[in-house]
């Protein structure tokens, strides 16, 4: 008789990484509407992990009204094999391995297997394993959306963009996408220790300077030969608004992924009619609406990974178990890591996945 139940990680209570645990929870039965139940073979860790499991998750003000009560399997990004498709599917089948970023308020990633929409999922790139798919949905995603939806950079323009922290997940994704994607020729990130420089150089940065010092003055100094048009924000934005305004040429477009407090007045915003948009790669899904901008993001993606245009910035792999979880966000929140981390089942290490 086939098993009801399935091992997953999470937490009763939101809190420290002490928290979490692995237990036997209700196996997901058959889809309905348009999901797929997918068995879980890899998944990621990103920032929003570790706040939801803390309880400070803020990008949307009612978010914790709506996550799964009880016990919340927390995790987004993942990969894995379908075992079965809702009546309603058309894209995908059973045996389709896929890669995705699961809705925000449904059970997430740690666990053995998983209801998610197929519109928030596509093929895995086939030149990637696994964990390295799993590491790509959210960073890749986010940097993508950003880049050409909320900023609509088109491909060739003749300008430059200026990435804030180029060295994390979505920095760094954001730099090879700009670069090697919609092939901008100058393309300046930001970073201020030596590894997270080295990364952005790897990934394509045409310039690094410090976001510690002055960015107008490190700018200037470049004497650059196009405008910079856009910027993206990937940290917390207050402390460079003034500075952006300075930098920007008219009519720049400025986006940002981590909430902030911060007045526009006093800037250069208004006399440069400059534009300035968030970007919550969850939104779609949390509002339900335009689903199938994901399925097409990530096809896209998944694309120019095979061509060799883009390359995963995997940057640690561990086991899928509650030790390896553990230690991923704990690795997350020194805040010292560089691209991203990852966890599957066939990772070497103790402990059965999910245990």
């Amino acid at each position: 008789m086939e098993t009801k139940t399935m091992k997953a990680i999470g937490v009763a209570k939101y809190g420290s990484v002490d928290n979490f645990e692995s237990r036997d929870v209700p196996r997901p039965g058959s889809p309905i509407g348009m999901d797929v139940l997918v068995q879980v073979k890899a998944c990621s860790v990103n920032p929003i992990d570790t706040k939801v499991r803390k309880g400070t998750y803020d990008d949307a003000p009612d978010y914790y009204k709506f996550v799964p009560k009880d016990f919340h399997i927390i995790g987004f990004d993942g990969a894995g094999t379908v075992l079965e498709v809702g009546p309603e599917c058309t894209n995908l089948k059973p045996g389709d391995d896929i890669f995705y970023v699961s809705s925000t308020t449904r059970q997430g990633s740690a666990a053995e297997y998983l209801l998610v929409d197929e519109r928030i999922c596509a093929e895995k790139p086939k030149s990637l394993d696994f964990v390295e798919a799993a590491s790509m949905g959210l960073t890749f995603g986010t940097a993508y959306q950003s880049l050409v939806d909320r900023l609509e950079i088109k491909q060739n323009e003749n300008v430059g963009i200026l990435i804030i922290n180029g060295g994390g997940g979505v920095g760094s994704a954001a730099i090879q996408i700009a670069r090697k994607v919609l092939q901008l020729p100058v393309v300046i990130a930001t970073a201020s220790r030596p590894e997270t420089i080295e990364s952005c150089r790897k990934m394509g940065a045409t310039h690094v300077v410090n976001h510690r010092a002055d960015l107008e003055s490190q700018i200037k100094a470049l004497n650059l030969d196009v405008p910079i048009r856009y910027v993206y924000v990937v940290a917390r934005t207050e402390q460079y608004i003034h500075a952006l305004g300075k930098i920007c040429a008219p009519f720049a477009k400025v986006c940002s992924i981590v909430q902030a407090k911060f007045d526009l007045y006093g800037t250069d915003f208004m006399s440069k009619s400059m534009t300035f948009s968030w970007d919550w790669l969850g939104s779609s899904a949390y509002h339900r609406t335009n689903l199938e901008n994901y399925r097409r993001i990530f096809g896209v993606l998944a694309c120019c990974i095979d061509e060799g245009k883009l390359v995963p910035n995997l940057n640690k792999r561990l086991r899928l178990n509650l030790a390896g979880l553990k230690e991923a966000h704990r690795l997350i929140e020194s805040a010292t890591t560089v691209g991203k981390l990852a966890l599957g089942v066939d990772e070497p290490g103790e402990g059965a996945p999910f245990s």
